[in-house]
């Protein structure tokens, strides 16, 4: 995979998580296929298909304590790795969550979405 080809996933990687972070789901949605698949990994199906995933994400996006910070990304072939320390609010209060996202890409659309998720750390005070 070229260079150029690398540079335009990241971009739409990126772009999904600025989105993601400014809880904006229209904008949001448009990194995603129509046909997109949202999997716990390893296999685990989540949501399919953008109606599913913006559904997902609409509950999500009213949480005060979501953002997603980026802490490494890799691409390999038509996936893009990142690496996160997402701030959630959960059922037991704010804190925070490691996850790593790998999306493959096709037509700078996001086609496919693996999350591996750590432990939920809770806030202390």
């Amino acid at each position: 995979m070229d260079n150029a080809s690398q540079i335009a996933m990241q971009q739409v990687v990126q772009k999904q998580l600025d989105a993601y972070n400014a809880r904006d789901i229209d904008l949001f949605m448009t990194y995603w296929a129509d046909d997109a698949q949202y999997y716990l990994f390893p296999d685990t199906l989540l949501a399919t298909g953008a109606a599913a995933i913006r559904e997902r994400h609409i509950v999500r996006f009213e949480e005060p304590d979501l953002f997603g910070k980026l802490t490494s990304r890799t691409v390999l072939g038509n996936r893009v790795v990142d690496v996160e320390v997402v701030s959630r609010t959960f059922p037991n209060g704010p804190g925070h969550i490691d996850a790593v996202c790998i999306y493959e890409l096709a037509n700078d659309k996001i086609t496919k979405a693996w999350f591996v998720m750590g432990e939920p750390v809770l806030q202390q005070g």
